[in-house]
């Protein structure tokens, strides 16, 4: 039976909170790991939105033994065979997740977030969020079980109607690149600045931004701090907004 169905009862409730006068604000959610004694322990993060790949971050983090949770959208698989084989090929490293289908906002009233249309009903979010996970399936990787919307910005019903789906849902404590849209020097400074617990977000689907250098810096700055990091699989993530509990 499809989700659709076994979550008639969600999207019954989520009409009614969509409808006319009943608009809901929008939630960014955070995300922390357990803090571990010792150096400390950070998460990164990184968003395949679509486009094309950053192998000089691609490339670091292979060369560094680096581990990092890939949120992959449909959009970016289709264009990014070589790139999802060298992930697979390296499963100590990396984790794919659930970024959407077509990365559309995980909200269902209609707006703009960021100047991307909203999914728009609830409906529109449960197609998103599956036809993301059809999409991983695909490639063979094992079911994700984390989900992160575009734009990263939610309505709290449609956080609720994710949940319902089994899926924890991945804020972020420190914003490292600004959506890839930070220079080089304020994107190192910025990742490099986390601590233990710290779950970083940053994308890896912009080559030509000068983000991407960045990325690479902050990661081998705290490399050479000692950090150790981790996948989101292999700690205890804590959310807010009822995202993970």
């Amino acid at each position: 039976m499809r989700l659709f169905q076994k979550h008639f009862c969600a999207i019954a409730i989520s009409l009614w909170a969509a409808s006319p006068g009943n608009a809901q604000l929008l939630v960014e959610p955070t995300l922390h790991i357990k803090a571990e004694a010792g150096s400390g322990r950070v998460a990164l993060t990184l968003d395949a939105c679509g486009g094309r790949t950053d192998t000089r971050i691609l490339s670091a983090l292979v060369e560094n033994k680096i581990p990092a949770t890939i949120f992959v959208t449909g959009i970016w698989l289709k264009h990014n065979a070589a790139a999802v084989e060298i992930m697979r090929a390296h499963p100590d490293l990396f984790e794919l997740e659930n970024h959407g289908g077509r990365h559309v906002p995980a909200v269902d009233t209609p707006q703009k977030i960021y100047g991307i249309r909203s999914a728009g009903s609830p409906q529109a979010v449960l197609a998103e969020v599956e036809s993301g996970a059809a999409a991983l399936a695909v490639t063979g990787e094992p079911a994700p079980k984390w989900f992160r919307g575009a734009t990263a910005e939610y309505s709290p019903s449609a956080i609720a109607m994710i949940r319902k789906l089994g899926f924890k849902i991945a804020g972020f404590s420190i914003n490292g690149d600004g959506g890839s849209l930070l220079g080089a020097k304020e994107t190192a400074r910025r990742i490099a600045a986390a601590k233990d617990g710290d779950v970083i977000i940053a994308h890896i689907n912009q080559p030509t931004h000068a983000a991407g250098e960045g990325v690479v810096q902050g990661l081998l700055a705290l490399k050479a701090k000692g950090l150790t990091f981790v996948r989101l699989d292999d700690a205890d993530g804590i959310g807010d907004e009822g995202t993970t509990d």
